[in-house]
């Protein structure tokens, strides 16, 4: 995707690090024990897709403190989880527009300096999530612009980092992105140029210490681990320590479920991926992830069970039932592609194979990830 390597830097910035209890500097909301407690527990329903608890937390916490910007983030949250994958297409992106800008407004017009850190971080919060809707559905000219009044903002956070273990996290991005992008995507070393260097081994540790510390952007830094040793690390084993407890905390996540089965597959542990991807047919009516468990299950039956003829079946109906995601099912469909071309090569059949694979490395963001051996 175009400008997905400062993308990456914003879409995974500090989501929820509104809420951290252990800044004495923050004020309002998070001096309120009681109101903290139900924005965690509000958040873990979110994350778990639990919508109507949440639904009736965010109505508590709204009650008590109706124009603060965390109401609007909560709000963005449950719509863009509520709709996941959000589609720009989904009438429901026009609430979830509104209420993430409504918190940036809300967090911009404070000019108390005791309250800065705590309306600098429901700022990027809102940013984040804001970009990362936009990065996800591929609007490009609405992510440009957003990205680059966004950037300052980040840069004075960095100001908070010694502040709250749950700020590690935002550091770990920058830190480690910055200098791994480029590597990874050569085409954009002259942007990322421009900003300050960062340093990969300090980016780990301090998204480690993250994940294991942090009050609220657990979850989060989790997830981020995950996808660094999947995409960009290639350590399968060192992902696992992250996608397996990220999939305990929220069982129900079909985003991190599917991290959580590909890590498995990845790993050749092929046993215990099928019996997951079993018990999940049962579960969620999600078509999306329905669609991602049909290429899994190509993928099982090529690699576990050698029966092509039906990893060909399931492949090419994972291709075609992912397709009307667009730019969410982009990485899954290309896996689909990838082993139809293993399937092709071995049938002597050059041409498709070669076909395949060409629609494969097109559609595919991380080239590496291919399933091949």
């Amino acid at each position: 995707m175009i400008m997905s390597g400062r993308i990456r830097i914003i879409m995974t910035s500090i989501v929820l690090s509104i809420f951290l209890g252990t800044n004495t500097s923050m004020a309002q909301i998070l001096q309120d024990s009681g109101s903290l407690k139900l924005i965690k527990k509000d958040i873990d329903c979110i994350y778990n897709l639990e919508f109507e608890n949440a639904r009736e937390i965010t109505k508590k916490i709204t009650k008590s403190y109706p124009d603060h910007p965390v109401v609007f983030l909560l709000k963005g949250l449950l719509t863009y989880w509520g709709n996941y994958p959000m589609l720009y297409t989904n009438p429901a992106r026009i609430s979830l527009e509104e209420d993430l800008r409504q918190c940036i407004r809300l967090s911009e017009r404070n000019r108390n300096t005791s309250y800065k850190a705590e309306y600098l971080l429901s700022n990027l919060c809102a940013r984040g999530l804001l970009i990362k809707f936009y990065d996800d559905n591929n609007l490009v000219m609405k992510v440009i612009p957003l990205a680059v009044k966004t950037y300052k903002h980040i840069r004075q956070s960095f100001t908070f980092a010694g502040d709250c273990t749950d700020l590690y996290y935002y550091t770990g991005v920058y830190n480690f992105y910055r200098e791994s992008y480029p590597k990874v995507y050569p085409v954009y070393k002259p942007l990322v140029s421009l900003f300050p260097p960062g340093d990969m081994k300090s980016g780990l540790k301090q998204l480690n210490t993250s994940a294991v510390d942090a009050v609220v952007l657990r979850g989060e830094s989790y997830f981020l681990l995950t996808m660094i040793y999947l995409n960009f690390e290639y350590k399968y084993q060192l992902a696992l320590h992250y996608s397996r407890p990220l999939h305990e905390m929220y069982p129900d996540n079909v985003l991190y479920f599917a991290q959580y089965i590909k890590n498995l597959l990845l790993l050749k542990k092929y046993d215990e991926a099928e019996k997951l991807v079993i018990a999940s047919l049962k579960g969620t009516g999600n078509k999306y992830y329905q669609a991602q468990l049909n290429i899994f299950k190509g993928i099982l039956q090529e690699k576990k069970y050698h029966d092509n003829a039906l990893a060909q079946q399931y492949y090419s109906s994972g291709i075609s039932r992912i397709a009307p995601y667009g730019e969410y099912g982009n990485e899954y469909a290309a896996y689909a592609y990838f082993g139809l071309s293993r399937i092709s090569y071995t049938k002597s059949d050059n041409t498709s194979g070669k076909k395949y694979r060409e629609k494969a490395m097109k559609l595919g963001s991380y080239k590496k990830m291919t399933f091949d051996e």
